[in-house]
């Protein structure tokens, strides 16, 4: 884990390692001044002139400054190597997310992913200031203050050596206690914030409803769930203070008992008021060093939890890989399934897709009709590679999609999905994702086919228009044709429209259409639709159910025969057609 953790160090390694030095030179400053002290005392105890303690206090001075200079120094190369840490793996955490597949992302969920891209790098960047600073300043602390403690006070210092075996047994403990609970507790995070993040995409849906108090009562719960959770936590933690407390008074008490009776008995012939008082100095130091490190324990022990999750993230492989020798030209737009079996998880029972046979050719236009479950979105998903198969075999060009250079094909089979997304950015910067070197002209031309331009020259800004986070201030039809046109610019070989113009109507749905078979006729074109006005045009139509495929032939052919399409094509016709507007 340490070793996947510090490769995200790089650039900023200088000023992880010149932290701990400048601490070593304030640790040791702050070593030597007790000393210093010590013998002041007893020159002054001695009879000594005002020229002998003003150069000793010349000296103290010059070492305070000095000590507090590298503690500056070692505080602020610290920061910049912790937020440096956090930066970098933040960004390797990200980058890592863009290379995983669909089947990736459904593993790790989205909440969570974004909860360890937020909150737990925090948690580990403040662990590594931490470690970059105070877990070497405390070791050091304690090994330079215990050499000093035995040099001035002699046996006393045993004491010390005493008590450390016993506080680092209480902390083993309590840590070893601690991690499954603190396991759990991130876990809750989780579902905590996948339930903030479908309340606010679902606002509108929570708003009609009106389910505010329902959702203030899930929230609630969900963040009662974290509290109890990580309180439960603080409390195991909470043992270390009074540990630590139980071992700082008990030196106490025996330094000042047994040093006040050895001065008094020996004269200060055994330990002087100077080695007293030094001892004394270097006791607040080793308890101030066993209390940070309980600090600095605690942090660590939070911190080891998040660290495992991010890990996890950067040692995830994508399960969709380029082959070693890829092809990186799609000769056309043919499509064959051969004996295709798919499902989403290697857990899941039963086959999204079955036994599926289909050959499409370069060109043709298929339409594909089927209930809620019927998996057509499954089917086309498989084209793109957005999945891989089960079983069986997905050509593309005549060749296994699993062949082609990822990037090639997928430019090459422009998807429109059902949940369309619009990012912030005006309409130009949104199109231009199919297609960055676009040019005005050809943004216009791809509207006019997919019956934008029309609806896009009436906003005050044209093209320039600002699209707010998620499209939310365009309608549901305007942002499904801004999703095709920027599909369209793509200029690919296969076209597919995954219920992409639900939100439209059928007089413009049929515009589209029309536009497609007179300047895309060479690009191959799937449409799935629930309406059968949207496909009965279409070459072929596909009947699916069940994940197979029940059916396929022309619109008449399959009202002749298909008792699935008879019956949709009965309910739209006798019904009315139920367009969304």
């Amino acid at each position: 884990m340490l070793k996947e953790l510090t490769k995200s160090i790089r650039e900023f390694k200088a000023a992880s390692i010149k932290a701990p030095v400048f601490v070593s030179l304030e640790v040791i400053l702050e070593c030597i001044i007790p000393f210093i002290i010590a013998q002041l005392v007893n020159q002054i105890k001695a009879g000594c002139g005002v020229d002998v303690i003003a150069l000793y206090g010349l000296s103290l001075l010059v070492m305070a400054a000095l000590s507090l200079a590298c503690g500056a120094a070692a505080g602020s190369y610290a920061a910049t190597a912790s937020s440096g840490f956090a930066r970098n793996l933040r960004k390797d955490m990200y980058y890592q997310i863009q290379t995983y597949s669909f089947e990736n992302i459904d593993k790790f969920s989205t909440s969570s992913l974004v909860t360890r891209l937020t909150t737990d790098i925090t948690n580990v960047q403040n662990a590594y200031m931490m470690i970059v600073r105070i877990a070497i300043r405390c070791p050091l602390m304690l090994v330079f203050s215990l050499l000093m403690a035995y040099i001035m006070g002699g046996k006393m210092a045993v004491i010390f050596l005493m008590v450390i075996p016993v506080l680092g047994i209480g902390l083993f403990v309590v840590a070893k206690t601690v991690m499954p609970v603190f396991r759990k507790g991130f876990r809750m995070y989780d579902n905590l914030n996948a339930s903030i993040q479908e309340n606010i995409k679902g606002m509108r849906v929570v708003k009609s409803y009106v389910r505010e108090d329902y959702e203030k009562q899930k929230f609630d719960k969900a963040a009662s769930d974290v509290c109890a959770q990580f309180t439960r936590a603080e409390r195991i933690l909470a043992f270390n203070n009074p540990l630590m407390q139980f071992c700082l008074y008990t030196v106490m008490v025996f330094v000042l008992s047994f040093g006040s009776y050895t001065i008094i008995t020996s004269r200060g012939m055994d330990l002087d008021v100077g080695q007293f008082s030094a001892l004394l100095t270097y006791s607040f130091q080793i308890l101030n060093s066993l209390m940070m490190l309980s600090m600095v324990f605690v942090m660590i022990t939070m911190a080891n939890e998040s660290a495992q999750r991010i890990v996890e993230v950067l040692r995830e492989e994508s399960s969709l890989k380029n082959p070693e020798h890829p092809v990186f030209q799609v000769k056309d737009g043919s499509i064959d399934f051969d004996k295709v079996s798919f499902r989403y998880s290697k857990k899941a029972k039963k086959m999204a897709l079955a036994d599926i046979n289909l050959h499409i050719r370069s060109g043709e236009t298929v339409g594909i009709i089927g209930g809620t479950g019927s998996s057509k979105s499954s089917l086309i998903q498989l084209i793109s590679r957005l999945y891989d198969v089960t079983e069986g075999t997905v050509k593309v060009g005549g060749l296994d999609v699993r062949q082609y250079d990822l990037e090639t094909l997928r430019n090459q089979v422009a998807v429109v999905l059902q949940k369309n997304v619009l990012f912030s950015g005006t309409i130009k910067e949104n199109l231009r994702w199919g297609n960055k070197e676009a040019t005005d002209e050809e943004l216009m031309e791809a509207c006019r086919l997919a019956q934008a331009d029309e609806f896009i020259r009436r906003f005050p800004e044209g093209y320039d228009t600002y699209i707010e986070q998620g499209g939310a201030n365009v309608s549901g039809g305007q942002k499904q044709r801004l999703c095709i046109a920027r599909a369209l610019l793509k200029k690919p070989k296969i076209l597919i429209l995954d219920d992409s113009t639900s939100a439209v109507d059928t007089k413009t749905d049929a515009l589209i259409r029309q536009a497609f078979r007179r300047y895309i006729p060479e690009t191959t074109k799937i449409i799935i639709a629930q309406r059968i006005a949207s496909v009965q045009d279409a070459d072929r139509i596909i009947v699916m159910s069940g994940g197979t495929i029940q059916d396929m032939g022309t619109h008449e052919e399959l009202l002749a025969r298909s008792e699935i399409y008879q019956e949709v094509y009965t309910s739209q016709n006798k019904g009315g057609d139920t367009d969304e507007k």
